[in-house]
């Protein structure tokens, strides 16, 4: 596995329940800060193989990117069910938006 792929994988699994981060957060943190796009293509291929909390990653208005509204329901409905609160199909970014340098990593 690629280090970059490494660390977004690592950044992902950390993320708490109860807290997003962005697909360009990850990437910054992984030390690519412009390859959101390819942290959404590690996330599509990889969340089931590492188990990853794939609901937990959402683009930088604090919405939902999945087209599919199977898809986007299912990620909505996992998210609130740990207590992150929407505003129609947005999140608060700065309430729930986990930081891994402030809030620990």
């Amino acid at each position: 596995m690629e280090p970059f792929t490494q660390l977004v994988v690592q950044a992902i699994r950390r993320i708490p329940p109860g807290k997003v981060m962005t697909y360009g957060q990850i990437a910054a943190h992984a030390g690519s800060p412009g390859a959101a796009r390819q942290v959404a293509r590690l996330l599509h291929s990889m969340s089931a193989k590492y188990n990853l909390p794939w609901h937990r990653v959402i683009n930088a208005e604090g919405r939902i990117s999945i087209q599919d509204e199977k898809g986007r329901c299912l990620q909505e409905q996992l998210l609130r069910d740990e207590g992150v609160e929407m505003k129609g199909a947005k999140v608060d970014l700065t309430k729930f938006r986990f930081d891994p340098g402030q809030d620990g990593f």
